[in-house]
């Protein structure tokens, strides 16, 4: 059985097993939900998504002759845990394997900042940081990290389907979803 196919591809549920049985053999096991809870499915819903998302780096990586040589480093691309949060959960996991983070380089290497944006960050900012240069940087950083946003979601929009039981666990169709307003 499948949990979803990236570009015809399938994404077995045992795939999804094995995921979740290696979490679940790590030092994390005693902060996951319990197996067959709600919590649980969308840890499940969780996983499939990183296993897609793996694909279509993997498989973008591949089609652009990338190699892991010279990649950036996890920690110049997601310096702590705000920029973390701020890409989400599954394209901060991705980003563990430097293949990824060479995707991330090509796909964000023409995103920059203008001259105006760092000035107008420095003016509502002034005491956040001593230049212009780490102003900039900080900048680059954040438009780099929402492009490489969009453009997984639109990749993965193009080229994933999920099945049922193993739709996104934000989607507010699926029977866990728990996001209330």
């Amino acid at each position: 059985m499948n949990a979803a196919t990236v570009d015809g591809v399938a994404v077995t549920v045992e795939e999804v097993d094995a995921r979740e049985a290696q979490l679940r053999a790590s030092r994390l096991a005693s902060a996951l939900p319990r197996p067959g809870t709600s919590e649980g499915r969308q840890l499940r819903r969780w996983l499939t998504q990183l296993l897609v998302t793996e694909r279509v780096l993997a498989a973008e990586a591949r089609a652009l002759g990338l190699s892991a040589d010279n990649a950036p480093s996890e920690d110049d691309l997601l310096p702590d845990t705000v920029t973390r949060m701020e890409i989400g959960s599954v394209a901060a996991s991705a980003l563990a394997d430097p293949l990824a983070r060479a995707v991330f380089a090509r796909v964000t290497a023409g995103v920059d900042v203008t001259a105006e944006e760092v000035a107008s960050y420095r003016r509502r900012n002034p005491l956040r940081f001593n230049d212009a240069d780490a102003v900039a940087a900080h900048l680059r950083g954040a438009a780099r990290r929402r492009a490489f946003r969009r453009w997984l979601d639109a990749r993965c929009a193009a080229v994933v389907e999920l099945a049922p039981g193993y739709e996104h666990p934000g989607d507010p169709r699926q029977p866990d979803n728990t996001h209330r307003h």
